[in-house]
């Protein structure tokens, strides 16, 4: 009795194949390479973009609108555009320092490493959040300790504990990785006695330049009910050229008064 045999079409044999090698290196990728991968992501090597900030309260809420420039790990500038009594204040961080001008007074603030814990402009982001003062990369180890469903989408489960004397405002972050497209699904934040401060979602995944990220993330503060803070990315562009010199004070004045 003659066999017939069988053969895939050549394409669908070459999609199998890489499948299952993407399929491979992810498994075989360390915790440490899958965070590396989702913070080079969300940041870029640089970046501008414009953002919605809604503060939401039990019984108010208010939005403020800003700018935003980065160059990698070291430059940061945000311009606030509204709402108008915060209209043109600007925050800078250059390497290990970060400052605030506020154009009403025409002051420039040193913001100390004491004062990373506080709320940025009462929401439930710190400053640390907000300018990324301490390096998800650098600062903390990271372990995998699982892979779990959330919302419907599969993550790495990774754990990250600070090294020894780092500089950080958390003392244990467990971080949702999306498999395959590395973004940061969902995080809690949890303090120096191991009890969770904030818990964050990301949302809304949409093409944002050259690539798909979430566009909407909500902290929720762990112990204050009917609160949130909740960050929309309007648009973003990345990987564009930015001078080091547009990171300086004299540049925060110069489109701070200008905003204003």
């Amino acid at each position: 009795m003659k066999r017939t045999i069988y053969h895939l079409p050549l394409y669908i044999f070459i999609s199998l194949l890489l499948f299952s090698i993407n399929e491979v290196k992810s498994q075989s990728m360390t915790a440490a390479e899958i965070i590396k991968k989702a913070d080079e992501k969300q940041r870029g090597k640089s970046s501008k973009g414009n953002f919605t900030m809604i503060i939401e309260r039990s019984s108010w809420s208010r939005s403020i609108t800003m700018k935003s420039w980065s160059k990698g790990d070291d430059y940061f500038l945000i311009l606030i555009t509204s709402p108008a009594k915060e209209k043109g204040q600007v925050f800078l961080k250059r390497e290990k320092e970060i400052w605030n001008w506020i154009p009403s007074i025409e002051r420039m603030v040193k913001i100390p490493p004491s004062m990373m814990m506080q709320s940025w402009m009462g929401s439930d982001f710190t400053n640390d959040d907000l300018v990324k003062q301490s390096s998800i990369v650098d600062d903390y180890r990271a372990k995998l300790i699982g892979e779990e469903m959330i919302r419907d989408k599969m993550c790495y489960k990774i754990e990250l504990i600070p090294n020894e004397d780092a500089p950080v405002v958390w003392e244990k972050i467990i971080t949702w990785i999306l498999k395959g497209s590395y973004d940061q699904w969902k995080a809690e934040y949890y303090d120096e006695d191991q009890k969770l401060v904030n818990s964050e979602n990301s949302f809304d995944i949409k093409k944002m330049g050259d690539r798909s990220i979430p566009t909407r993330i909500e902290i929720i503060p762990e112990n204050k009910k009917n609160q949130k803070t909740i960050f929309i990315i309007n648009s973003i562009e990345y990987n564009n050229p930015i001078s080091d010199s547009f990171f300086t004070q004299q540049q925060m004045k110069r489109i701070g008064l200008t905003e204003k």
